[in-house]
């Protein structure tokens, strides 16, 4: 692979930055150090360069939420005629990501278009407002699948790929190369019954943004700290959503048992899980989850709603954590876990074992596997592993 431009709404030194973010930056950085020329194109934001290099990768800045998308395609037709931020960028092929809306780049790229994909967001919508989630919806649900019917798509978990064949993408252009997680700081001992702190404590790890539910984790402190005395919360992240939790917080009258610590560095965030007993994701909808991965590895089970999809991927339940229906649920499984030592240290130890499976060296040669096919005029499918052949996904059309 000689060349790849990379777009995607944020990076992950943006504010709102995220999971989606870490994962495309893993990809590019893995591949600027097996040589290839990686630029990544994203949306500026206060303070930020307009470009700067990191992690072998050029990033290139330029509009603001909505913004970024118009003037990623005029940067990409201005690098065709040698003009513009993008000037001398030839790429190989293009990852265009679709947070929901997609950058729209096969419009005027000359270059194949990889459509990724980390989950489709039919239960965030609503948030935007009723026109816009009427549009996004309809661009996500209908528009994207239609323009890009010819397109290699690549998502993050099974569950994402079947939301995806639903919408009428073909399962012989659906490519899943699941997420990876980098080790602990090596100043961080990983999670033992040592590290784990002395009162009950539950963690999240999340965006503060509405369709991640914080609001469920603060009523389960609110509904067992009568019985499960010294119970306290630790929420890792940041986000606008944040004042109406602590509003939430004070309502609820758990200001003494919950802390918001905001966005942290990678050995605090891993001291908070070393120091967790249980982890709670409570999201409306996640791709894959890869807080899950990060709390396994602390030996740290996690509880998440069997409708966020993704989770069934990263969670199996019963064996490596919880999946729940409600929120009453939410609440009796996390009971019954805080409770049961025993239970919860099977969970977490069964939850670190598997984190062997993930590597973002892997997961940025399943990417690569992909992207070298289409560079071929070729498509992939299946849970990409390089070497063996991908497992076929089915058609739930026909199925």
């Amino acid at each position: 692979m000689r060349e790849v431009l990379l777009l995607c709404w944020r990076d992950t030194s943006h504010p709102l930055g995220g999971g989606s973010e870490r994962y495309l930056e893993e990809v590019g950085a893995a591949l600027a150090a097996r040589g290839a020329r990686v630029t990544l194109r994203t949306a500026s934001y206060r303070g930020a360069p307009r470009s700067e290099f990191r992690n072998g990768m050029r990033i290139s800045r330029g509009g603001g939420r909505f913004t970024v998308y118009p003037w990623a395609l005029l940067a990409i037709a201005g690098a065709r005629w040698g003009i513009g931020p993008l000037r001398g960028s030839k790429p190989d092929v293009i990852i265009d990501t679709q947070n929901g809306v997609p950058f729209f780049a096969r419009l005027v790229a000359s270059a194949p278009v990889v459509l990724l994909v980390h989950h489709c967001h039919r239960e965030q919508w609503p948030v935007a407002g009723r026109l816009l989630a009427r549009l996004g919806w309809w661009i996500e649900s209908w528009l994207s699948p239609r323009l890009h019917r010819h397109d290699q798509y690549l998502t993050v978990s099974l569950p994402s790929a079947d939301e995806l064949i639903s919408l009428g993408v073909a399962p012989a252009r659906i490519a899943v190369a699941r997420a990876g997680a980098d080790a602990p700081p090596p100043s961080v001992p990983p999670g033992t019954p040592a590290t784990r702190a002395g009162d009950p404590t539950i963690t999240v790890l999340s965006r503060l943004v509405p369709h991640k539910q914080i609001e469920d984790a603060l009523v389960v402190v609110a509904r067992l700290r009568a019985t499960i005395p010294g119970l306290r919360l630790d929420v890792i992240g940041d986000g606008w959503w944040q004042p109406r939790l602590r509003r939430e917080v004070a309502a609820l009258g758990i200001e003494d048992a919950v802390v918001f610590h905001g966005h942290v560095d990678e050995e605090t965030k891993h001291r908070l899980l070393a120091r967790s007993w249980l982890h709670v994701m409570p999201s409306r909808k996640e791709g894959w989850g890869l807080a899950v991965i990060e709390a396994a590895q602390h030996g740290v089970p996690t509880i998440g709603y069997l409708s966020s999809r993704g989770l069934t991927d990263s969670i199996i339940d019963g064996v490596t954590g919880r999946l729940v229906t409600d929120r009453g649920e939410l609440v009796e499984v996390a009971r019954e876990l805080l409770d049961a030592d025993v239970e919860r240290a099977l969970l977490g130890e069964k939850a670190r074992a598997r984190v062997a499976e993930f590597s973002w060296q892997q997961c940025a040669s399943s990417v690569e596997t992909v992207l070298e096919a289409v560079a071929r005029g070729e498509h992939r499918s299946g849970i990409i592993v390089p070497g063996p052949a991908a497992s076929p996904l089915p058609d739930a059309r026909t199925a």
